[in-house]
């Protein structure tokens, strides 16, 4: 009951982590603007993961994509591949975990082939939680990087390059320095529940393979040495006489046929 409970309670938290890496990786609030002591208050710019946008003071919000893939930065790239490899890795982790789920019956699936399924869904969701929050680890180390060298100073609009959006010619003559976005917390969070379950399942694996063991011992141990030695004293008197019995009718056969002689 115990397992039961864990590897549901892993598989419902891993569901929401993985939500949570999905919601994470479509948001354009990776980078934010920085609105403290910023002279530029008409305009508020943020961007993504796969395109930057510029909302103005009236209302008006302009977002744009990222056309091209070989321009865009390396680091950037990289945490696009590993958010799509941990949503990838979890989806296929809840697939395994539905069929491993020891309170539904699939067919004559046996609870050890249950326990081999819990654990590679385990462990997918722990590889992809670590992806996600890997990736959300990287951006926010560009934003740290990028917040510490920019200053408002002159040099256009935009300067920043991904985390500026690619705005040049949308505002000023001053560059915004950027933090981090609710994108950035909700990955984060989204990736620690994704590992939560996925020890969660690891565990129930474990507390599913002793007791198929236990039942097993069990019916090893079932027939006790001395049950034999009972029967044995049992049947020793029935023997005893079914040959006294069998000696005596062999003896007045030979008499029988002495006498017939």
């Amino acid at each position: 009951m115990a397992a039961t409970l864990c590897q549901v309670m892993g598989f419902v938290l891993s569901l929401l982590g993985v939500g949570g890496i999905i919601a994470a990786t479509g948001m354009d609030q990776w980078a934010t603007e920085d609105l403290y002591d910023n002279p530029v208050t008409a305009i508020f710019s943020y961007s993504g993961l796969w395109r930057s946008c510029v909302r103005q003071s009236s209302g008006f919000t302009e977002c744009r994509p990222y056309f091209t893939i070989l321009g865009l930065p390396a680091m950037l790239q990289a945490v696009r591949a590993l958010m799509i490899v941990g949503m990838v890795l979890g989806a296929i982790g809840c697939l395994v975990a539905i069929f491993a789920l020891k309170c539904l019956k699939m067919g004559n699936m046996e609870d050890n082939v249950k326990a081999t399924m819990t654990l590679t869904s385990g462990v997918m969701f722990l590889l992809g939680g670590v992806c996600g929050i890997a990736g959300v680890s990287v951006f926010a180390n560009l934003i740290v990087s990028s917040f510490r060298f920019t200053t408002y100073a002159d040099g256009g609009y935009g300067g920043g390059g991904v985390l500026g959006g690619g705005l040049g010619g949308l505002g000023g003559s001053l560059t915004p320095r950027y933090t981090f976005g609710s994108a950035l917390f909700v990955g984060w969070i989204g990736g620690a529940v994704l590992v939560v379950g996925g020890v969660m399942m690891c565990m129930a694996c474990r507390g599913m393979v002793p007791a198929e063991e236990k039942r097993q011992n069990y019916g090893m141990a079932y027939k006790p040495a001395s049950q034999h030695t009972t029967v044995y004293k049992a049947n020793t008197r029935p023997r005893v006489a079914y040959d006294d019995s069998f000696r005596a009718q062999s003896m007045d056969g030979r008499q029988s046929n002495q006498q017939y002689v």
